[in-house]
């Protein structure tokens, strides 16, 4: 599989030592950076990954930040991105069998490298399970679509 990861300094670590596993394990990695420990800003590394997985470029995207909640943010803002942050492996198997996420965000202030290994492991192996949450992820690429402030205005 061809996977986008990326990460800022808070991330930089974790994110190092997923692409090395990520690609010993035979999978694609297209690295955004960052290259090292220096303060940087997630949102550039967000929107690299982020861009790569809306354009088709790559089938899953990583991010990671010190808490995930940044990236996970700045990631949801381009059309066509369904970034999710998760705790648990629960998490992560429902959020890709419900909502399709088709990026990972974690936190590295709360998941050492095999913890995140995991959640990563189930990122990539679960499928979507289509059905009624296909109806409702045409209604979130609607709002995509139409933008937020209009829909609110076509209900009212």
């Amino acid at each position: 599989m061809k996977i986008a990861i990326g990460a800022d300094h808070a991330g930089f670590q974790l994110k190092e030592e997923l692409r090395a596993n990520l690609s010993a394990a035979g999978h694609e990695v297209i690295d955004y950076g960052t290259g090292n420990s220096e303060s940087t800003d997630y949102p550039d590394y967000a929107a690299g990954v982020a861009e790569e997985v809306s354009q088709g470029k790559a089938e899953r995207g990583i991010l990671v930040c010190s808490t995930g909640v940044g990236m996970s943010i700045a990631a949801n803002k381009v059309p066509g991105i369904r970034a999710a942050l998760a705790w648990n492996e629960d998490e992560v198997r429902l959020t890709r069998e419900h909502n399709d996420a088709n990026v990972l965000t974690l936190g590295a202030k709360y998941h050492n490298a095999d913890q995140a290994e995991k959640l990563v492991e189930v990122f990539l192996s679960t499928q979507f399970s289509g059905g009624r949450h296909s109806r409702r992820l045409g209604k979130i690429e609607d709002m995509e679509r139409k933008g937020a402030h209009q829909g609110e205005t076509e209900q009212q």
